[in-house]
C-alpha cells in the first residue's frame, strides 16, 4: 500500500487480532479514524498529513480489509466484532481517551462505539455516516423493517459484477463496475480526480472477499428481490435486522458531535444509487413492491432523527454540508473539509 510522506505503518498484536495500522505522530491527543466499507485506514492519509502537530493520528485496517488479520465477520454482531476490535486497539496502545472520526461505514462503527466507551470519547466526527438503522431494508425516520427476514438487504443486493472485479483485484476502467469507476462516481463527485487515486483504489483492492468478508453469504427470501441478510459477511452486518446503534442518542456522557456530508452523495443519503430498494423506485430492478412495502431507506432523515433525540437528551450536535462534494468529502474538498473538522477538535 502506497503510504504518504510523514505516515509511518506498524502492526500491533491486540487482545483480539493482529492491527495493522497507519500513524501520524504528534505531540497531544490522539485523534482515531474509522474507514468504511471497501476501503481502509489508508483513506485518512492525506487528513492525518495535514492534523495539526498537536494531535496524534491513528487509523487502524478493520478486519477484512487492507493488512489487518482476516478474522470472519459475524453478522449477527451487528458490526461489534469490528467495535471490539477497535477498542482492543486502544487499550493495546495504552489510549485511554481520543477523539473518533468514522466514514460511511465506520460512521455507524463509531455510534456503535459511543454507546460501549462514551466515558473515552472527547469528540465525535461523523463523515457521511450509514444510518443508525443499518444499511437498506429500513423505511422512516425510526428505522421500521420492511420486512421481518430484512429484506430487501444485505450480501444479496450487493452488485455480483462490482464484487467479482474487486475480488480480481481488478484496476483497469473499461467496465462500468469496476472498482476504480465507482471510487469516480460515487466515491468521490466527477469529474474531479485526486491526486493521491493510485492510493485509493489499492486500498479500496485490499478488500477480503467472500462469504465471512465482503460482502458475506444471503438467505432465499419470499420477499422482494427473492434474497435476504446471511449470517456471515460485512454487508449483512449493518443489515437493519443485525445493526442499530439508535441508543446512541442515550449514552452519558455525551460528547459533542459533528456531522459532516457531501452534498452529492449517492452513497448514503435519502435515495441512494447503492439501495436496491431506490433502484427498484426507478425501474432498475424489476419486481419493486412500491412505495408503501420498500421505499428507498431515509438515510439522512434516520441520522438526524437519533441526532435530534441526542441533542434533547442534553447532548450536542452541528451538521455541516459541503456543497459539490460527493460519498468521501475529505477527498474531493479536502480544504473545506479541513476548515470545519479542525477547528471542531479543538
Amino acid at each position: 500500500m502506497k503510504t504518504l510522506k510523514g505516515i509511518e505503518t506498524a502492526s500491533i498484536q491486540t487482545s483480539r487480532l493482529n492491527t495493522f495500522y497507519y500513524e501520524r505522530k504528534g505531540e497531544g491527543e490522539t485523534v482515531l479514524f474509522i474507514h468504511g466499507n471497501v476501503s481502509s485506514g489508508a483513506f485518512w492519509q492525506e487528513i492525518m498529513i495535514d492534523l495539526p502537530l498537536e494531535y496524534r493520528a491513528l487509523a487502524p485496517d478493520l478486519r477484512g480489509y487492507g493488512d489487518t488479520e482476516p478474522l470472519p465477520v459475524s453478522a449477527e454482531l451487528g458490526l461489534d466484532d469490528m467495535v471490539d476490535d477497535i477498542i482492543s486497539f486502544a487499550d493495546a496502545l495504552g489510549i485511554d481517551k481520543f477523539h473518533v472520526a468514522g466514514h460511511s461505514m465506520g460512521g455507524g462503527i463509531v455510534m456503535k462505539l459511543a454507546v460501549k466507551i462514551p466515558h473515552r470519547m472527547t469528540g465525535i466526527t461523523l463523515v457521511d455516516p450509514m444510518s443508525p438503522f443499518g444499511f437498506a431494508g429500513t423505511k422512516n425516520a425510526q428505522g421500521i423493517l420492511c420486512c421481518s427476514d430484512g429484506a430487501p438487504a444485505g450480501a444479496g443486493s450487493v452488485s455480483p459484477e462490482f464484487v467479482s472485479l474487486l475480488a480480481e483485484r481488478y484496476e483497469k476502467d473499461d467496465k462500468q463496475m469496476a472498482p476504480v469507476n465507482v471510487f469516480r462516481s460515487f466515491y468521490i463527485k466527477p469529474p474531479f480526480i485526486p491526486e493521491n487515486e493510485d492510493l485509493f483504489l489499492q486500498s479500496m483492492l485490499s478488500t477480503r472477499v467472500g462469504d465471512d468478508w465482503y460482502p458475506g453469504d444471503f438467505s432465499a427470501s419470499g420477499n422482494w428481490p427473492g434474497a435476504a441478510p446471511g449470517g456471515r459477511g460485512v454487508a449483512n452486518a449493518f443489515a437493519g435486522t443485525n445493526f442499530n446503534a439508535s441508543s446512541f442518542s442515550e449514552i452519558e456522557p455525551r460528547p459533542p458531535v459533528l456531522w459532516i456530508r457531501g452534498a452529492e452523495d449517492q452513497i448514503v443519503s435519502n435515495n441512494s444509487l447503492f439501495d436496491i430498494s431506490a433502484l427498484g423506485a426507478m425501474g432498475a430492478v424489476p419486481g419493486w413492491p412500491g412505495a408503501e412495502l420498500c421505499p428507498p431507506q431515509p438515510m439522512i432523515d434516520q441520522t438526524r432523527y437519533v441526532l435530534e433525540k441526542y441533542s434533547a437528551n442534553g447532548g450536542s450536535y452541528r451538521e455541516e454540508i459541503i456543497t459539490d462534494a460527493g460519498h468521501s468529502p475529505f477527498i474531493d474538498r479536502k480544504d473545506d473539509f479541513e476548515k470545519l473538522f479542525f477547528p471542531f477538535l479543538k
